[in-house]
């Protein structure tokens, strides 16, 4: 039992690290295209990398990693290192930042959630609090910083492909509890939801405006 649980506990540290380099990339983007210098790349990188995470934590009363954990920092300040100096070839392909973004948002959510079955069980609420903040904390802290609306509010549906994540993966571990699989089932379909609406821009109704 001890062995699983470590097991567990670091499958799902690599996945909180391989979710903060995802945003922190996106981080990275969007400074470059806001005309930030070199320490206002990594600062955004940092904070979009680290923001969702910290809130979580915060909120389920515990130390957030990325202070305790300098691996959560470094890994953001050399990603937006590294995009720095390959910005240059990769600007043509601004729909990287859009995968990234989708990768991010489907880790983050389902990592989320995981942290919060470990500690409440199987609490929905509890499992979709911790999803949704950790998913959309770094990304709107990075448009605000950077004068934007926040993409989850006003791009194809986001909040959606987290939510819809959230349920399935409390449904597998309802029916099988088993951890790697519902999590690893849950952020292909986040992220899959994610790109399919980017790719069909698919949208969730709005107010049309009435105006003559």
């Amino acid at each position: 039992m001890t062995e699983f649980s470590f097991s567990t506990e670091f499958f799902i540290y690599v996945l909180d690290l391989f979710g903060t380099v995802a945003f922190a990339i996106t981080g990275a983007f969007k400074a470059i295209e806001k005309k930030f210098d070199f320490v206002g790349i990594l600062l955004l990188a940092t904070i979009t990398g680290v923001a969702g995470g910290t809130i979580r934590d915060v909120v389920l009363g515990r130390v957030p990693n990325s202070i305790v954990d300098p691996a959560y920092v470094i890994a953001t300040v050399a990603s937006g290192i590294v995009i720095f100096f390959l910005y240059s070839k990769l600007k043509k392909h601004w729909n990287l930042f859009l995968k990234f973004d989708a990768i991010g948002l489907g880790v983050f959510t389902i990592i989320g959630a995981t942290f919060a079955y470990n500690i409440f069980g199987l609490n929905f609420l509890a499992i979709m609090l911790a999803g949704i903040l950790t998913a959309v904390g770094g990304g709107v802290l990075r448009d605000v910083f950077v004068n934007q609306s926040p993409i989850v509010f006003v791009k194809e549906f986001y909040l959606t492909a987290s939510f819809i994540g959230i349920v399935i993966f409390s449904i597998l571990l309802y029916f099988t509890e088993e951890i790697y699989v519902a999590t690893i089932i849950g952020i292909i379909l986040t992220t899959t939801l994610r790109l399919i609406a980017i790719k069909y821009n698919w949208n969730l109704p709005k107010v049309k405006n009435t105006d003559s």
